[in-house]
């Protein structure tokens, strides 16, 4: 009854949601989602570094996130690099100096807190000539004035950067009456033309007061209260908004130290000075607001524009424009001669008879339609991560953000089973079961931020290896079966694997091994690919005749095992082989190929272990040791018991040893010997029992079809910044942001799995003669690719 009920249950939602409707949905979600941001951009204005300066919450304890955009934390290479040859000035009080220490610790973390408190403290780093002063003016009066009055009159020597502010000992001294806020604003009138006029050539803030916790407040402050500070505040606000005629202040407002203020004033030590850890925040937002434009990092947004479109960036949009062009007058032509080949009634029975045939979809058609669809999806990619029109969000890892949604997805996948086609060791349901649980858990993974948990991250290293672990398997068990090396079958994997990585490189300006797993991949294929091709080509039926011949195949793999070990303890020759031009363009990254050797390093052997496992079970099933029938254990039961206690204990030992880890460097060296043990011991656990081998889970088989899709997908359209930070479609709900952003980024990886599948159909062609013209042309498409390559990177010298 339970199945009956769970079969009637999948049928009635599959009639009214299928994967077609669904993807309707997406994409109105997605078009009133862009007119909502469009217009509130219009309405609140479209620059991000004033959400940086008013704006924005805690993630935890010491996590500060802008609102809409995402704060880069400066290392103090960085704020040199950045700072060379400028001078920043500090102006204010003993809460400005506070920060004047924090913005300078930046720079020079050893910098220490000392001398006379009331008094200029100056600072210079002669490495970087960077040069910045704190000047002692507690009070908004004549000798604050005189100060940037100075400024405005020297051409030469005014600062770049002006942090101002002060108001307490203000209402201190004249003990919090109303002649003081009086003169306050008469003072900062007067002071506010000078400011607007240095604004013009410098960055010019005004920081706002920060409120005080009134209990701890000593009995000669007790005047301070945070009534007076809002009322300091509001004059200062109003004061300033109006400093420049006819146009918009240039005086920027550091209100945002207010907000961080709030939520960790109880932690000062006085009631007045702010801990440590929020002057810090509010340094790194001084150093973002400055020094985002000028370098531009990719985990910080705010304050950055939209960067200019390229020359290939042009062209690729002229293409899919065109593509959606000649897909719409194709379709209205076709259209209006479907209508003139309308049915007709029969006027005796009253029904229409079809007087027409439906005619094969044309290839013209299929690529036209294909093209029209991946030109409005990378359309939606470059708005996501390049146009600024949607938000970002920095991560934050919890054990909660990363576990909860764990439970979630093992509790889909177990209620969504099915029995398999058949039950044989890694069968294709179950091989796409195991990609696809892999690839939510990795995904889960990434947008959670769990790579700061080391335990998690050595699991998840364990996955990546399990997908280069099948790669090893699939691929030999093809070629040691079928004995196909035609070069279809090569251009067709090739395909698969690198379309959308191809594109997404020409639409987002971004280089081939920045997707680093598809370069993995691709290498690993056309290794796999030349060890069984080359002579002698030693496969399945040939050595079924002469035992010799799987000796022979064992030698091959020896010699390639030899091969990875020297490349993998040869760092210059492994990097001399692949900066050779043009092998350097593909796997180059920020111009050396370092994470190239570091990323296929890390998984060396896992490959390798793959195709002789494939060899070995292949083997034993040739000689008829495996039990593969329905419901049968894999081997007797005195040794699937023997075997099934020792990969359970394996899995454990290699799950104890990963969550112990205290260096990640050290754990990474292990990692490519220990990865395995793992890999064989989840394999034997889940293929051993008959009962598990003969169902698999349909919930995660689906997903694990267009694993590769997701993978490359998650890069831009679920995360941000280029996997550093979150995309945000409905700001202010985390959980319902994640739901609406998941569900479109899903629909749009499965249509992209089926566009791939389609064009590989139509520019794949299965005769010799017509694949090498495709390939001649394919060839000077990359020639064309390199020469405008070239062209760019001399413009952006």
């Amino acid at each position: 009854m339970a199945a009956l009920a769970y079969n009637l249950g999948k049928r009635e939602i599959n009639h009214y949601f299928s994967v077609r409707s669904a993807k309707v949905l997406a994409l109105v979600a997605v078009l009133l989602l862009a007119a909502c941001h469009l217009a509130s951009r219009r309405y609140r204005g479209n620059d991000s570094c004033e959400y940086l300066l008013s704006s924005g919450r805690f993630l935890g304890e010491k996590v500060w996130q802008p609102h809409s955009c995402m704060m880069h934390k400066y290392k103090m290479s960085e704020a040199k690099n950045c700072l060379v040859d400028k001078h920043i000035a500090f102006i204010g009080d003993s809460r400005i100096r506070q920060l004047f220490y924090s913005f300078v610790k930046i720079i020079n973390p050893q910098f220490k807190e000392e001398g006379n408190k009331h008094e200029n403290i100056p600072f210079q780093d002669k490495t970087s000539s960077v040069k910045v002063d704190f000047l002692w003016h507690p009070e908004v009066n004549g000798s604050m004035k005189q100060c940037i009055k100075v400024w405005t009159e020297d051409l030469g020597a005014k600062p770049h950067v002006i942090v101002a502010g002060a108001a307490t000992w203000s209402i201190k001294i004249h003990n919090g009456s109303d002649e003081a806020l009086s003169q306050y604003k008469m003072n900062i009138t007067s002071i506010a033309p000078l400011l607007e006029k240095l604004a013009k050539t410098s960055d010019v803030y005004w920081v706002l007061q920060d409120p005080v916790y009134e209990d701890l407040l000593s009995e000669n402050r007790k005047m301070i209260t945070n009534e007076k500070i809002d009322a300091y505040n509001e004059a200062a606000v109003s004061i300033l908004n109006s400093s420049a005629r006819n146009s918009k202040s240039s005086i920027k407002l550091f209100s945002v130290s207010k907000l961080i203020a709030q939520e960790t004033i109880m932690e000062s030590l006085d009631g007045l000075h702010l801990p440590e850890s929020s002057r810090e925040t509010s340094a790194m937002i001084l150093m973002n607001v400055y020094c985002n434009k000028v370098l531009k990092p990719v985990d910080g947004s705010c304050c950055q524009p939209r960067p200019p479109l390229t020359l290939i960036q042009k062209l690729a949009a002229c293409f899919f424009t065109l593509s959606i062009i000649g897909y719409f007058i194709f379709y209205v032509i076709h259209r209006n001669a479907h209508r003139k080949n309308k049915p007709c009634t029969d006027l005796e029975s009253g029904e229409e008879k079809k007087n027409i045939i439906n005619t094969p979809v044309s290839s013209l058609e299929i690529l036209l339609q294909s093209f029209c669809k991946l030109g409005l999806i990378m359309a939606y990619f470059y708005m996501c991560d390049r146009a600024n029109l949607f938000m970002k969000e920095n991560k934050f890892y919890t054990h909660s953000s990363f576990f909860i949604p764990i439970i979630y997805i093992l509790v889909l996948g177990v209620f969504y089973n099915e029995n398999t086609k058949e039950t044989k060791v890694l069968n294709r349901e179950q091989t796409d079961e195991w990609k696809g649980w892999m690839q939510l858990v990795i995904l889960i993974y990434h947008i959670s931020g769990a790579s700061t948990f080391l335990p998690v991250y050595m699991h998840i290293r364990v996955l990546v290896a399990a997908y280069l672990f099948q790669t090893g398997y699939g691929h030999f068990s093809y070629f040691w079966i079928k004995g196909d090396f035609g070069i279809y079958r090569v251009c067709q994997v090739l395909f698969r694997l690198n379309f959308l990585v191809v594109v997404l490189c020409l639409v987002m300006d971004r280089p081939y091994q920045f997707y680093y797993f598809v370069p993995l991949v691709t290498v690993w294929f056309m290794v796999i690919y030349v060890t069984l091709a080359l002579w002698p080509q030693i496969i399945q039926k040939k050595a079924n005749g002469n035992c010799l011949w799987h000796l022979g195949l064992l030698l091959k793999l020896a010699f390639l095992l030899l091969c990875i070990c020297f490349l993998a303890y040869s760092q210059g020759a492994f990097e001399k082989i692949f900066s050779l031009w043009p092998l350097s363009k593909c796997f180059e990254l920020n111009g050396n190929v370092y994470e190239w050797w570091f990323r296929w390093r890390l998984d060396r052997y896992v490959v390798f272990h793959g195709m002789l496992f494939a060899f070995i079970y292949l083997a034993l099933q040739r000689w008829q040791i495996l039990s593969e029938g329905k419901g049968e254990p894999l081997f007797s039961t005195k040794i699937s018991t023997f075997l099934l206690f020792i990969s359970v204990v394996s899995f454990l030992t290699y799950s104890i040893w990963a969550s112990s880890c205290k260096n990640k460097a050290q754990c990474n060296e292990l990692h490519p010997s220990v990865s395995v043990v793992q890999i064989v011991a989840f394999i034997l656990i889940r293929n051993i029992p008959g009962y598990a081998r003969s169902v698999y889970s349909s919930f995660f088989a689906w997903f694990g079809k267009i694993s590769l899709e997701l993978f490359i997908c998650q890069y831009h359209i679920w995360l941000a910044a280029d996997t550093r930070g979150i995309l945000v479609l409905i700001p202010g709900n985390p959980t319902l942001n994640i739901i609406i952003s998941t569900f479109i980024f899903v629909c749009v990886a499965h249509e992209i799995s089926q566009i791939t599948t389609d064009l590989a159909q139509v520019l794949i062609p299965k005769d010799n003669p017509s694949l090498f013209r495709r390939l001649a042309c394919t060839v000077a498409f990359f020639c064309g690719l390199l020469i405008l390559s070239s062209i760019q990177d001399k413009s952006r010298l």
